[in-house]
């Protein structure tokens, strides 16, 4: 310690500062173990080791993740039916179809909490389609205004690297976490309303399949327990 320090090693108090982080984190305790050990990894690690900024990105990136963070929703139809319409002129059915999905989610919300039940409700997801300009993308916007969440949109347009989803392995250097996890940290919440925009403009090639990987994304059957490979 005494040489690290006559050296100017700050690695010490990099460390010492992760785990003060840590403390505030609502995180499960499995979350907390592997931090620590994570953390201890990096304390063994040289600072000129060409994995130390990828470790040290990594922690960052848990660190930065909402964890236990939440919006309240508000499941006021009548306020949403005025959002809707105040945004978009016209589009009767599809307002219809977003008044109702948003009444059914307030009932299960409302049953769930009567139970007392912990499990998250499983919902669909709303696929819109159509030809550019008519508002699909900016009925996201309203159903998030509407429900008073945080708004999250990537565009996937030209995609054609499947780590782009699913993030790269950490046994890369340079490795990042995927848009979806990306997304989220930027959010600072748990729950936004997520727009995966320009679906049907992804692109495939050597690289991998990303389609298939967004079948992990969009099914609610998996979608609970989605995997990272950074995050892990």
């Amino acid at each position: 310690e005494t040489i690290k320090k006559d050296l100017g090693d700050t690695a010490a108090e990099t460390i010492r500062s992760l785990r003060d982080r840590a403390k505030n984190k609502q995180w499960p305790e499995s979350t907390a173990k592997l931090f620590e050990k994570e953390v201890q990894r990096l304390e063994r690690m040289p600072m000129q080791s060409p994995e130390n900024s990828t470790q040290l990105n990594y922690l960052e990136t848990v660190l930065e993740l909402p964890w236990g963070v939440f919006s309240d929703d508000n499941y006021d139809i009548k306020n949403a039916q005025n959002v809707l319409d105040r945004d978009h002129y016209g589009l009767e059915k599809v307002k219809e179809r977003i008044i109702e999905y948003l009444a059914v989610q307030k009932q299960l919300n409302l049953r769930s909490q009567k139970e007392k039940e912990t499990t998250p409700v499983k919902s669909p997801i709303i696929c819109l389609y159509g030809p550019p300009g008519v508002g699909k993308t900016s009925l996201g916007k309203s159903i998030a205004e509407a429900l008073g969440r945080k708004y999250a949109r990537i565009s996937l347009g030209g995609l054609h690297d499947e780590a782009e989803i699913r993030g790269h392995r950490r046994t890369y250097i340079g490795a990042m976490p995927g848009r979806i996890i990306d997304a989220i940290k930027k959010c600072q919440t748990s729950n936004p309303v997520f727009v995966l925009d320009e679906i049907d403009k992804i692109g495939s090639d050597y690289k991998g399949d990303p389609t298939s990987a967004l079948l992990e994304v969009l099914d609610p059957e998996q979608n609970s327990t989605f995997h990272d490979n950074f995050l892990d």
